[in-house]
């Protein structure tokens, strides 16, 4: 049971709310204290207390299924086997290369004097890090005995259909990994495409899946119907409505782009609503009060101090350093 020594009056009222549901999600593990998508990374954020480890997947030359937020190696955080920085706005394409010639690189740190670099300035560097597999991280939090959740994203672009294998073929291999591993009550697969998430419902039904949204003022991957497999906002009375039509049961909305109204209306017709990438504590206590189902954050331990003054039930530690 989730516990953080509050008082027992206090404990006893938070577990008579939702907010025992809540479900406190680490974005590319803890990208704010240690390099994205990375086994440290993960490790870092069960060693703090989270109920889900989020990440993404690509897919390597010898279809090999990697954690990767980028479809492609990025400048920003990968280096050569010479130590040096990768060049220009973009490296290799994952799929471009095996796994083995991916392991010649490495990602342990964001390259200093970038506003990457400035943006993530309490990152930690772990030098001598590669990309993992899916697999390599299911392994360690067996053998960590973490019972940590997993909510996965698929790296596929329909705007860039040849930067990557099909959706039909990354989902048959996710499930097919997640599977093998005896994770499926443990995962959950997210996607911007919403092809992905129709294969994943027809293939693996037993694995929720989470819509994800990106609306500001220079993208949008809800309107045009292309990241949607068809569906259109304008079709329907709002988002919520849409991702309900489509077959979803979790709405994941850029922070930006959710409101208390919208989240009420999910609600009403049966969706959570897990927000991201939320890294500004007023804003996470603003988006809780709202009644919002969870959060991703690049700082989980911003988010259980929050959590914690609200009298929250949080996940627990994993025990170690």
């Amino acid at each position: 049971m989730k516990t953080n020594h509050i008082p027992h009056v206090l404990l006893c009222l938070a577990l008579a709310t939702p907010a025992f549901a809540f479900d406190l999600q680490g974005h590319r593990g803890t990208r704010g204290l240690a390099p994205e998508n990375t086994l440290p990374a993960f490790e870092k954020a069960m060693r703090m207390g989270v109920d889900t480890l989020e990440l993404d997947v690509g897919m390597t030359a010898d279809n090999v299924l990697v954690i990767s937020h980028d479809r492609y190696l990025n400048p920003l955080i990968v280096r050569d086997a010479k130590g040096e920085w990768l060049q220009g706005t973009k490296g290799p394409l994952i799929r471009s290369l095996t796994y083995a010639q991916i392991q010649t690189y490495e990602l342990g740190r964001i390259k200093p004097g970038t506003s990457y670099a400035t943006q993530f300035s309490t990152q930690e560097a772990v030098d001598g890090t590669r990309m993992p597999t899916l697999a390599s991280l299911f392994d360690r939090v067996k053998t960590l005995g973490s019972k940590v959740r997993f909510n996965i994203e698929t790296k596929v672009d329909p705007t860039q259909p040849n930067d990557t294998v099909s959706p039909e073929v990354m989902t048959q291999i996710l499930v097919r990994v997640v599977r093998d591993a005896g994770m499926s009550s443990r995962v959950t697969i997210q996607s911007f495409d919403w092809r992905t998430l129709k294969i994943a419902q027809a293939i693996a039904p037993e694995m929720p899946t989470a819509y994800l949204s990106f609306q500001n003022a220079g993208n949008d991957t809800i309107t045009s119907g292309v990241w949607t497999g068809g569906y259109k906002v304008t079709d329907y009375p709002d988002i919520p409505a849409m991702v309900k039509a489509a077959g979803g049961a979790i709405w994941s909305p850029n922070g930006g782009a959710v409101t208390e109204d919208l989240v009420k209306k999910a609600h009403a017709i049966g969706l959570q609503v897990l927000p991201w990438t939320i890294n500004n504590p007023p804003e996470m206590d603003k988006l809780i009060g709202w009644g919002v189902d969870g959060i991703i954050s690049d700082y989980p331990d911003r988010l259980r101090a929050v959590m914690a003054a609200r009298a929250m039930p949080l996940p627990d530690p994993l025990p170690g350093r």
